[in-house]
């Protein structure tokens, strides 16, 4: 993707183009007509797709949220159950245990519901416990929440979650990365937790023990940029102990929704995606420094140390913004970024 610069070229581009770029066997495998299992399998995906409110979204999609761009290893298709247009914006991940507390999940409820209603959408993995419990409340503040989910977009697991899945399809948003009809397989679930992470500005964790998947969350956070969050609890609690855990390693320790706002409120990629969610055609308002930066680059591919070479050389450029700069031009619709850590001008 980043040297042929779509889909289309990729497939069009011939073996000997592709080897230079990728191992022998997969520019083989790119150049052959697709398996009879592919073949299925996009015959499942285009019937799938004729249903109202399916949707698939590429890397190479204007659609894709550019917040999950950012991350290392964004999945190249998102299959989409719902609203996708809530994808653009601002996020909040909440996350903690499957075998939660009646404590706990009245306290995701409760701060989920509060976020939701200041503008937040809520996400999480559609899990028991605080999952389910953060879904619930966003649904009842604004009804912005996105469930990602670790099979096929085409199953609801656990089955425990059945209404409450089909009810974020109608109002809200189910996201998955895997292809329909995968089941629920173990090693998928931690996968998915890099794009609940990614999507948001921040992931607020409430009850985990010391070994829980939501620490996976929170670590995937930290290394993507974003926020972590913790609530406290009792030191007696083993539901407590990975929270705790968080917190004397840098996490924020909240007590309210207005402890996670007041810290979000700062957040740079909150306020751009208000400013791309809100207007979604019109481009927002860009920084001096983003406009300098527009102005020197081609509409050709670029890669990041080009770029920081042109940043640096303007004069309203501030040390160490160039990345705060770019996701500014990308939520704006002036900028994509493309795979392999490339940026490209758009013609408008």
């Amino acid at each position: 993707m980043a040297e042929f610069g779509s889909p289309q070229r990729v497939f069009n581009a011939g073996y000997r183009a592709l080897s230079i770029h990728v191992p022998a066997p997969l520019a083989r495998a790119l150049c052959e007509p697709p398996s009879c299992a592919i073949e299925r399998q996009i015959g499942l995906s285009l019937a799938w797709l004729e249903r109202p409110g399916n949707h698939l979204l590429t890397l190479h999609d204007s659609a894709y949220p550019a917040a999950l761009a950012q991350i290392p290893d964004p999945p190249p298709l998102l299959y989409v159950k719902g609203r996708p247009q809530l994808l653009a914006a601002p996020m909040l991940a909440i996350v903690g245990s499957r075998n939660a507390t009646m404590q706990g999940k009245a306290n995701a409820e409760v701060f989920a519901h509060a976020l939701s209603c200041a503008g937040l959408t809520i996400v999480s993995g559609l899990a028991l416990g605080i999952d389910a419990a953060a879904h619930q409340g966003a649904l009842d503040g604004s009804g912005a929440t996105v469930a990602v989910i670790g099979t096929g977009a085409d199953i609801v697991y656990p089955a425990r979650n059945r209404a409450l899945a089909h009810r974020i399809a109608e109002q809200a948003c189910i996201v998955s990365e895997y292809a329909l009809g995968t089941p629920p397989l173990s090693h998928n679930f931690p996968r998915r937790n890099r794009i609940i992470s990614g999507l948001s500005a921040g992931v607020l964790v409430i009850e985990a023990a010391a070994q829980s998947g939501s620490l996976i969350t929170a670590q995937l956070a930290a290394s993507q940029g974003r926020d972590v969050f913790a609530i406290p609890g009792s030191i007696h609690s083993a539901l407590a102990k990975g929270c705790h855990k968080l917190i004397k390693e840098g996490a924020k320790l909240v007590e309210s929704a207005a402890d996670v706002l007041g810290e979000l409120r700062m957040s740079p990629l909150v306020a751009m995606a208000k400013a791309a969610y809100a207007n979604p055609v019109v481009a927002a308002a860009i920084s001096g420094a983003g406009q300098a930066l527009l102005a020197a680059m081609a509409h050709e591919p670029v890669g990041a140390d080009a770029l920081a070479r042109l940043y640096e050389a303007e004069p309203k450029a501030e040390p160490g913004q160039l990345s705060l700069v770019l996701l500014e031009l990308e939520l704006s619709g002036q900028v994509e970024r493309l795979p392999g850590g490339l940026f490209q001008r758009m013609n408008r």
